[in-house]
C-alpha cells in the first residue's frame, strides 16, 4: 500500500533524529565526519580569512595537517588562516593543538554562502579526500595541494593531483617524477617547489639533541596502503625480525616508530605491530646506552634527533631524513607495489625481505662507512630545496603569496568577460 505523504513524513523525522543521535554519541563508521556543524550560526556571515584550509577527515587523520601546523601558523600571521573541517571531533583538536581558526561546516551551501560573502583567496589541501570536491568547486580561489610527505610511492604521482590548479612540492626531484610519470599534466608548469617547512623545526631539535655512545636505528614503516598496488609497508614482513637481529646484537639501541594508520586495512600489519612494541617493551637496554622504545609521538622530530641511521620503507620518511645527512637503509617490500626507480633509490642500500639475514652487517657497515655520504649530500637539494634554517617556510609563505596574486589577476579577468 503507498505510503501517505504523513508516514513519510513521519519516517523522514525518525532517520533524521536516529542520525542526530549517532553523530552526537559518536556511533559513527571510523573515518565517517560527525557532520555536527556551525552552519546555522556561519549563514548569512562572512569571515576575514584570505587562505582557507580544508580538512575533511576525521581525527585518526589529523597527522596529515598537524605537520603543517607550524607553517600555517607563519603564513597566517600575514594572510589570516582558517581550518575547515567537516567534524566536530577534529574541529575540538585542530583548535586546542594549532593556534589557528577553525569552522566545522557540514553542508556546501553553508560554505557557499560564506564565500559569497567573504574574499578568501586561496585554499589549500594535506590530502586526497574525494570530499575535497565540495570545496574545489569555487573557481573564487586557487586551489593548491600541499599533501603530508614527498615520496617515490606511486601515489605521489596520482591522477587526483590535476584536480588542483596547483601542487606544492618539495623539490626539483618530484617536479620531474610528476612529469616523468603523470599522463597529460605539465608538471613543470604546475608543481611549485617549497621545500618542507616541517624541517625547519626538526633539524633546530636535532642540532640541539646530543646522541649518546650506542648508535641509536630509527625503524620508521609506513602503513599497508589504502590497496596492494600502494602497500610498501613492511612491519610484517620485516619488522620483527630487523628489530630482534639488531636489538640481539647488544650493539644499537632502537627505536620503532610505526606508521598511525598501521594495521587499519590489514590485520596482519596490527599483530606484528603489537609483536615488536611488545618485543622492545621486554628487551634489556644495550650497555651503556638507553632503552629500546616504541615512538608514538605525534612529530618526528624527536625521533629524528635521536638516531643515528634511518632503516625505511618507501615513504615520505625517505625524502626528510635527507635533511639529517645521516645514513639510510629503504627496504623493500614483499608484495605487489610499484617501485619506480628514483636517484635516492638507486643510492641508498635497499633491504629486501631475502636480505633480512645480512641486515646487521649492512648497518654495520653504513655507520661505520657511510659509502653513500657526499651523493646523498648533493641530493638533499635535489629533493628538499634549501634546508637552511627558515628558509623552506619563507618559500611557502611566498609561493602562497604569489597565488594569491594569481587568484586576483584572474578573477579580474573573468569579471572582465563577464561585463562584455
Amino acid at each position: 500500500m503507498p505510503a501517505t505523504p504523513r508516514g513519510a513524513t513521519f519516517r523522514r523525522r525518525v532517520r533524521s533524529a536516529g542520525g542526530r543521535i549517532i553523530r552526537r554519541f559518536g556511533l559513527l563508521p571510523a573515518g565517517t565526519p560527525d557532520g555536527r556543524g556551525e552552519d546555522a550560526a556561519l549563514l548569512g556571515t562572512s569571515w576575514p580569512y584570505e587562505v582557507l584550509v580544508y580538512f575533511a577527515d576525521t581525527p585518526e587523520a589529523l597527522y596529515q595537517l598537524e605537520q603543517w601546523y607550524e607553517a600555517l601558523r607563519a603564513l597566517d600571521a600575514a594572510h589570516p588562516v582558517v581550518v575547515v573541517t567537516r567534524d566536530s571531533r577534529t574541529a575540538a583538536a585542530v583548535r586546542r593543538d594549532s593556534g589557528l581558526a577553525v569552522r566545522t561546516v557540514a553542508h556546501y551551501t553553508t560554505l557557499d554562502d560564506v564565500l559569497g560573502r567573504s574574499t578568501t583567496r586561496l585554499a589549500l589541501y594535506v590530502n586526497h579526500n574525494p570530499e575535497n570536491f565540495t570545496c574545489l568547486r569555487f573557481g573564487s580561489m586557487v586551489h593548491a595541494s600541499l599533501m603530508h610527505g614527498d615520496s617515490d610511492k606511486v601515489v605521489t604521482v596520482s591522477n587526483q593531483t590535476k584536480a588542483y590548479d596547483f601542487s606544492f612540492v618539495a623539490g626539483q626531484a618530484a617536479v620531474e617524477r610528476m612529469a616523468r610519470f603523470s599522463t597529460l599534466y605539465d608538471a613543470h608548469a604546475r608543481c611549485v617547489p617549497v621545500g618542507r617547512p616541517q624541517l625547519d623545526a626538526q633539524l633546530r631539535l636535532r642540532a640541539e639533541t646530543r646522541r649518546g655512545p650506542v648508535p641509536t636505528v630509527l625503524y620508521a614503516p609506513t602503513w599497508e596502503g589504502g590497496q596492494p598496488s600502494a602497500e610498501y609497508g613492511t612491519v610484517a614482513s620485516h619488522g620483527l625480525r630487523l628489530v630482534r637481529t639488531l636489538v640481539e646484537s647488544g650493539r644499537y639501541r632502537v627505536l620503532y616508530r610505526p606508521h598511525p594508520l598501521t594495521g587499519v586495512r590489514d590485520a596482519a600489519y596490527g599483530d606484528a605491530d603489537a609483536a615488536i612494541r611488545e618485543f622492545l617493551d621486554g628487551a634489556e637496554a644495550p650497555a651503556g646506552g638507553s632503552p629500546h622504545a616504541t615512538d608514538t609521538h605525534r612529530d618526528v622530530g624527536p625521533a629524528f634527533a635521536a638516531a643515528d641511521l634511518l632503516v625505511c620503507d618507501v615513504s615520505g620518511v625517505a625524502m626528510d631524513w635527507l635533511a639529517t645527512g645521516a645514513p639510510i637503509v629503504v627496504t623493500r617490500p614483499a608484495g605487489a607495489a610499484v617501485i619506480a626507480a628514483s636517484p635516492l633509490l638507486d643510492l641508498a642500500p635497499a633491504l629486501p625481505v631475502a636480505g633480512l639475514a645480512g641486515a646487521l652487517d649492512l648497518v654495520d657497515r653504513e655507520l661505520r662507512e657511510d659509502p653513500g655520504r657526499d651523493e646523498r649530500l648533493r641530493l638533499r637539494e635535489h629533493y628538499l630545496g634549501d634546508t637552511a634554517p627558515g628558509a623552506a617556510t619563507r618559500r611557502f609563505v611566498t609561493a602562497c603569496e604569489d597565488l594569491m596574486t594569481v587568484r586576483d589577476r584572474e578573477v579580474a579577468r573573468i569579471g572582465r568577460e563577464l561585463s562584455r
